[in-house]
């Protein structure tokens, strides 16, 4: 980001002193950045929107946004930064704003942006606010959003990892003196915005047959049936894949994210599978050792809290399996002693009795431990402990 003016004019000076006086006037200038830059500096400030709940997906809502000015010296210019994540939109953009849509990357979720840029005088101690506020609409897949304000006296700049912005085309807009709205007390302001809506998170078992001593294949998926996203955030669980095989086999290969807890497997997930439409496939390398009558397996959601998922009936599936050969038997069958390789997670495993974990085939009072996650760079991880962001560095026009 640019060098505000009053720092540039501060630099300059310094060095002309530094030139003139020598290392002397150096010394005798030490003290007096502070107090030389608080002189005329201002201070800008955004605030005048509280959360927002009880959306209506397909409405729309005015952001009330107040800028104002805490320093000592009038800003020349001011720029206003506006962010919603993906299940909000701008409904319209004025012609002295940008729009650009920016792709989710390190911590930073998907974003919908638009920069504001105000050619005009904020004095310090006033509150301003846009003659028409922005509006934002809820989309079909909206349900915990957020908003995200920033205002400076620089413009913020383009986002490289974004489109191309676009101009708005409703009419210019300008500041005006606010009469009502507060002062706020940040640079930096983030609300959340819920809307009235579910997601339908569900799971998909699978039908296995083979022979005793053949290793197989298991695959079973995680699937968000929408029609909300879910935002993956760090330190909230949303949602877990507690898989379970059947008796009588033993897990030669984990699938991806996954990790061995009690004779079952707790598996995260890309955070795009929270998407609406979003899927996460699950493949197992099983190894049947012994044949096991009616041996079943199975795949589950964990247990946190979903209020937005009111329907249950798909929680949970089975996992079946035909043997062909061999003699039933009703004890553990396989070896622990199997091992993993490529990307998986967790050590091979077996099952017994009648193919469920401990806790009911659940892991949820189990805990989870980090996931080993190789070559996926910059996704979020949803796991039974939170989350697991890969990150690279922010970029420096992220928030911060």
């Amino acid at each position: 980001m640019p060098m505000p003016p009053h720092y540039r004019h501060y630099r300059r000076a310094c060095r002309a002193a530094v030139a003139a006086f020598g290392a002397v006037g150096l010394i005798a200038l030490a003290a007096a950045p502070a107090a030389f830059a608080d002189e005329t500096a201002p201070e800008l400030v955004v605030g005048g929107v509280e959360p927002i709940d009880g959306v209506k997906p397909g409405s729309t809502f005015d952001v009330p946004v107040t800028v104002a000015n805490k320093g000592t010296g009038a800003a020349e210019k001011v720029w206003v930064y506006y962010g919603v994540t993906r299940g909000l939109d701008f409904a319209e953009v004025p012609s002295n704003c940008r729009a650009q849509y920016v792709r989710s990357y390190d911590e930073m979720p998907e974003l919908w942006t638009v920069v504001c840029g105000f050619d005009q005088a904020v004095e310090p101690g006033v509150v301003y606010t846009p003659e028409t506020p922005l509006r934002v609409k809820a989309l079909d897949r909206a349900l915990n959003d957020e908003l995200w304000l920033r205002v400076g006296e620089n413009d913020p700049g383009v986002d490289e990892n974004g489109t191309t912005p676009v101009a708005g085309t409703a009419p210019a807009v300008k500041l005006v003196e606010s009469q009502s709205g507060g002062a706020g007390s940040a640079r930096v302001v983030q609300v959340p915005v819920t809307s009235v809506n579910t997601a339908d998170f569900q799971v998909t078992g699978a039908a296995l047959k083979g022979s005793v001593g053949e290793t197989v294949p298991m695959k079973v998926e995680f699937t968000n049936a929408g029609p909300a996203w879910v935002m993956a955030k760090l330190g909230i669980t949303p949602v877990s894949v507690i898989v379970t095989p059947p008796a009588g086999t033993s897990v030669v290969k984990a699938a991806t994210f996954c990790r061995s807890k009690g004779g079952a497997y707790r598996c995260g997930m890309l955070a795009g599978a929270l998407d609406e439409g979003g899927q996460q496939a699950y493949t197992f390398k099983l190894k049947i050792d012994k044949r096991v009558a009616h041996a079943r397996g199975t795949v589950a959601l964990s247990t946190e809290a979903r209020p937005f998922d009111p329907d249950k009936a798909n929680d949970k599936a089975d996992i079946t399996l035909d043997v062909t050969g061999g003699r039933p038997g009703g004890s553990t069958g396989g070896s622990a002693g199997g091992s993993t390789s490529g990307g998986s997670a967790g050590g091979a495993s077996s099952t017994g009795g009648d193919g469920t974990a401990a806790n009911g085939g659940s892991l949820a009072a189990t805990g989870s431990s980090a996931l080993p996650v190789t070559g996926v760079a910059a996704v979020a991880v949803v796991t039974g402990a939170g989350m697991l962001v890969i990150a690279r560095r922010r970029r420096a026009r992220s928030l911060s």
